[in-house]
């Protein structure tokens, strides 16, 4: 049998983009490795939620603040109006969304991902069985690449797919009481502090009886669990027992190219779709797998390789002005404590608050305030030239 496509990684991108085929009357196969569990804090906004039709039972906590937590300990509560972010167990999500797309008409496939051949009719997918541990072929007529930040799919067919940019995140899940030290069930602490990360930050992430704690970084010689041993202490979780480790490559950058011009298109990690300098990645893989799908079906129906290209322009339509803002802000306040400090600082204004937010939970700029984009922007120019000292209340 050959099926229409195969799917190779079952993270929410693939699970995303083979459901929506299978939906839509596909024969699709989905090839995950079992048993690997991304670290991640697990934020997922209100429009993911009902753009994807998550149940309340998926969701863990509901978040009404976030904490932000500069180098000399500064906090600045920003609070989430109207509404809450939601927090999910990745355990637990991401078999929920592998289930929804067997359920919806996709056939599993559990295991390793070695190479794809090419026969006259199509790609053949070669993966290692977990069962069996032999050699097993699968055939297509495209393959979606969602194998995660260091895609092996995305190396060996996409051009520019080996030099994609990326933070190396590690995080522990713990039992959380109810409340201990700093640590309240119902908010998100995001931590700007070189001591924890020197360029990107720490977390610790309410999921329920449960919490993420956990940081990225780019530099290779930062030590990841000290590091977050050390936020576990200042956050006065050190004696809750550890339920889990985990440790992975985060993109920091969407690639140029996202097809292979022949029969792969990728999609989530594997493209680079994580949003700069908030590291967010769930609900941004979940758009990469849905509009990889699209992007699959139109090539399926038309015949036009050049028709997997929709991927990235889809994505791109929509995101593209996001990711650009969130890079540079990444760019300038991310490089040293001063500028965290700063960036901390900037949080305090209440318009700072409120845009954010509204962008983070609808997933689009904010233009309804421009008065309001005008005083932010004379703030950002202030703190970034100095004129408005990094330490002032």
């Amino acid at each position: 049998m050959r099926y229409d496509v195969v799917v190779v990684g079952g993270g929410p991108s693939g699970a995303t983009a083979a459901e929506d085929l299978a939906r839509s009357g596909h024969r699709v196969a989905l090839l995950d490795r079992a048993g690997r569990i991304k670290p991640c804090g697990g934020a997922v906004p209100p429009r993911l939620i009902a753009d994807f039709h998550i149940p309340d039972a998926q969701i863990v906590a509901k978040i009404n603040t976030a904490r932000m937590i500069s180098p000399t300990n500064r906090r600045v509560d920003i609070p989430i109006e109207n509404g809450y972010v939601g927090m999910v167990d990745r355990e637990n999500f991401d078999e929920f969304l592998r289930v929804r797309a067997v359920e919806a008409g996709a056939t599993r496939l559990t295991g390793t991902f070695t190479r794809i051949e090419r026969e006259e009719e199509g790609p053949v997918v070669i993966y290692r069985d977990k069962a069996t541990k032999e050699e097993t072929r699968v055939a297509a007529k495209l393959v979606i690449g969602a194998d995660g930040a260091r895609s092996n799919v995305a190396r060996a067919e996409v051009p520019g797919g080996d030099k994609i940019p990326y933070v190396i995140a590690y995080h522990e899940i713990i039992e959380a009481p109810d409340k201990v030290g700093s640590y309240d069930p119902e908010r998100c602490d995001v931590v700007y502090d070189g001591r924890i990360s020197p360029d990107f930050y720490g977390w610790v992430f309410p999921h329920g009886k449960s919490a993420s704690v956990g940081m990225g970084s780019m530099v290779k010689d930062v030590d990841l669990k000290k590091a977050t041993a050390d936020l576990r202490k200042s956050s006065g979780l050190t004696d809750c027992t550890t339920i889990r480790r985990e440790g992975a490559p985060i993109p920091l950058k969407p690639l140029d190219r996202w097809d292979n011009g022949k029969d792969v298109v990728l999609a989530g990690d594997a493209a680079g779709v994580v949003a700069p300098s908030s590291g967010e990645g769930i609900y941004y893989a979940m758009v990469g797998g849905r509009v990889a799908a699209t992007a699959a079906a139109a090539c399926l129906a038309s015949g036009r390789v050049k028709d997997l290209q929709l991927a990235r322009k889809l994505f791109m339509r929509e995101h593209k002005n996001v990711f650009k803002i969130l890079g540079a802000m990444q760019d300038a306040y991310y490089k040293s404590d001063e500028r965290r400090e700063r960036f901390v600082s900037l949080c305090q204004d209440v318009d700072v608050q409120r845009l954010t937010f509204e962008a983070y939970m609808n997933k689009s700029l904010v233009k309804a305030r421009p008065l309001a984009h005008i005083k932010i922007g004379i703030k950002n120019i202030a703190h970034l030239t100095g004129l408005i000292p990094a330490t002032r209340a």
